[in-house]
């Protein structure tokens, strides 16, 4: 059996499509999980008390694996729809002094993946994004119970 050439290939195959609530909240969603690297980062420096310890490891855990599975999930979609993702330009920064504040912002997070995974037809992109919530569930596992 011999593969089509790239220029048939070219021809017969069609990009997913890529209309949609998904194409504009993939971006959004990057766009936050990659801000989480620098919003977990510096709020993990402010963590004071009884228990801080363990949770500036699990924020450290978190904001050192979030940025490449948010790398992953641009590169993945973008090089399926073969579109690039489009971002906004301004990001606020959340103050979380306790780790009960870093909980609340990760079920935010949460709620946000669940929300775009829910529109996203590519089951590729979905489980990448069920390991964004494996991260997430992780993280919240570890402020809530390891003090």
């Amino acid at each position: 059996m011999e593969f089509p050439s790239p220029n048939m290939l070219k021809r017969t195959l069609k990009a997913p499509a890529t209309q949609g609530p998904a194409v504009s909240n993939m971006g959004l969603l990057v766009f936050e999980l990659l801000n989480g690297v620098t919003k977990v980062h510096l709020n993990h420096l402010l963590i004071t008390g009884i228990g801080s310890y363990a949770a500036h490891t699990a924020m450290g855990g978190f904001y050192d694996e979030v940025g490449d599975l948010a790398d992953g999930i641009a590169e993945s979609y973008q090089g399926l729809t073969e579109t690039l993702l489009t971002y906004p330009t301004s990001v606020e920064l959340p103050q979380m002094k306790t780790a009960e504040d870093c909980v609340i912002y990760l079920k935010e997070l949460y709620e946000k993946v669940h929300a775009v995974q829910e529109t996203c037809p590519y089951s590729e992109i979905k489980n990448e994004l069920d390991n964004v919530k494996t991260l997430i569930n992780s993280t919240k596992y570890k402020l809530i119970f390891l003090k």
